[in-house]
Protein backbone atom coordinates (compact mmCIF):
# COMPACT_ATOMS: atom_id res chain seq x y z
CA UNK A 1 0.00 0.00 0.00
CA UNK A 2 3.11 2.30 0.83
CA UNK A 3 4.50 1.71 -2.55
CA UNK A 4 1.30 2.32 -4.34
CA UNK A 5 0.65 5.69 -2.11
CA UNK A 6 4.52 6.69 -3.24
CA UNK A 7 3.74 6.00 -6.81
CA UNK A 8 1.00 8.02 -7.15
CA UNK A 9 2.70 10.72 -5.32
CA UNK A 10 5.57 10.83 -7.99
CA UNK A 11 3.42 10.51 -10.63
CA UNK A 12 1.77 13.74 -9.60
CA UNK A 13 4.56 15.74 -8.90
CA UNK A 14 6.17 14.58 -12.49
CA UNK A 15 3.27 15.18 -14.32
CA UNK A 16 3.02 18.60 -12.80
CA UNK A 17 6.93 19.04 -13.73
CA UNK A 18 6.43 18.34 -17.32
CA UNK A 19 3.34 20.53 -17.99
CA UNK A 20 4.51 23.30 -19.50
CA UNK A 21 7.08 23.91 -22.24
CA UNK A 22 10.45 25.66 -23.50
CA UNK A 23 8.83 27.75 -25.85
CA UNK A 24 8.83 31.60 -25.72
CA UNK A 25 5.37 32.93 -25.96
CA UNK A 26 4.01 34.79 -28.74
CA UNK A 27 3.66 38.43 -28.08
CA UNK A 28 1.83 40.62 -30.68
CA UNK A 29 2.90 44.01 -31.41
CA UNK A 30 0.12 46.37 -29.83
CA UNK A 31 -2.08 48.13 -32.70
CA UNK A 32 -1.70 51.98 -32.66
CA UNK A 33 -4.23 53.92 -34.32
CA UNK A 34 -3.10 57.63 -34.92
CA UNK A 35 -5.83 59.99 -35.41
CA UNK A 36 -5.97 62.46 -38.39
CA UNK A 37 -5.76 65.93 -37.33
CA UNK A 38 -6.82 68.43 -40.16
CA UNK A 39 -5.26 72.50 -40.08
CA UNK A 40 -8.47 73.49 -39.77
CA UNK A 41 -9.44 71.39 -36.55
CA UNK A 42 -7.36 74.83 -34.10
CA UNK A 43 -9.56 77.49 -35.88
CA UNK A 44 -13.23 75.81 -35.13
CA UNK A 45 -13.38 76.78 -32.14
CA UNK A 46 -12.99 80.74 -32.62
CA UNK A 47 -14.93 80.34 -35.72
CA UNK A 48 -18.01 78.98 -33.57
CA UNK A 49 -17.39 81.67 -30.99
CA UNK A 50 -17.31 84.68 -33.45
CA UNK A 51 -21.12 83.19 -34.58
CA UNK A 52 -22.36 83.12 -31.36
CA UNK A 53 -20.77 86.68 -30.42
CA UNK A 54 -22.26 88.42 -33.85
CA UNK A 55 -25.25 86.52 -33.48
CA UNK A 56 -25.97 88.22 -29.63
CA UNK A 57 -24.82 91.65 -31.08
CA UNK A 58 -27.16 91.41 -33.79
CA UNK A 59 -30.18 90.23 -31.29
CA UNK A 60 -29.78 93.38 -29.27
Amino acid sequence: MKKLVLAAALTAAASTAYAGNLEEPIVEAPVVVEETQGSSQGILLPLILLVVVAAAVAAS
